[in-house]
């Protein structure tokens, strides 16, 4: 905790710094999950309509922060490789 009788601004950097994590995480979880309703696709026609919505998700946690947006990237690669091999375009 910070020595709250000198800073006042490192009380305000605490409650900020609570609200951003909890944001984050949210984010991160929005990712896991549909992470993992991508991969649980095991037909081509479903997995071709899922991915612009993956896309979507993994685009907006990175500009916000959430994710690097080297790792969103990486995520939309293998989601979309998984796509091809089942059959389906990734466009």
């Amino acid at each position: 905790m910070p020595n709250t009788q000198v800073d006042k601004s490192a009380e305000k950097r605490v409650r900020q710094d609570k609200r951003k994590r909890a944001h984050n995480r949210l984010m991160r979880g929005y990712v896991r999950d549909m992470m993992r309703q991508v991969r649980s696709i095991s037909e081509e026609g479903p997995a071709v309509e899922a991915l612009p919505h993956a896309y979507s998700v993994l685009d907006k946690a990175a500009k916000k922060g959430g994710i690097h947006k080297k790792t969103s990237a990486r995520l939309k690669s293998r989601i979309a490789v998984r796509a091809n091999r089942l059959g389906g375009s990734a466009e």
